[in-house]
């Protein structure tokens, strides 16, 4: 099976994802994403294949999305802030063969495994 996660090392939930991925025989393709961040399309299609929207998919206890004042913004604001500054994507998205998810809950990747 081919996976890819959108991976932050220092978040344990997607490093409790990247775990679940091994523990399942997957062995993924890692994209460290604050080092090499998304394009609007990339995001765009990664949250529509998941059936979410860039509001929920951003990260809501970033001090940043409250500077930016993100809660009251449309979708393509959302969308660019998170372009500009990938901390802002909640982690960690997860792609495989069978589809796309966000792993929070955690227990949500199992349905593309």
């Amino acid at each position: 099976m081919d996976a890819t996660i959108y991976h932050n090392p220092k978040c344990s939930t997607s490093r409790k994802a990247l775990e679940k991925l091994r523990e399942a025989g997957v062995e993924p393709t890692i994209v460290k994403y604050l080092d090499r961040p998304y394009t609007r399309d990339q995001l765009r299609t990664m949250f529509a294949d998941a059936g979410v929207t860039a509001h929920q998919a951003a990260r809501k206890r970033e001090a940043l999305y409250k500077e930016l004042a993100l809660a009251d913004a449309s979708e393509d604001a959302v969308l660019n802030a998170m372009v500009e500054h990938p901390v802002l994507v909640e982690r960690p998205f997860v792609v495989t063969d069978k589809g796309t998810r966000l792993g929070r809950p955690l227990e949500s990747i199992d349905e593309i495994l």
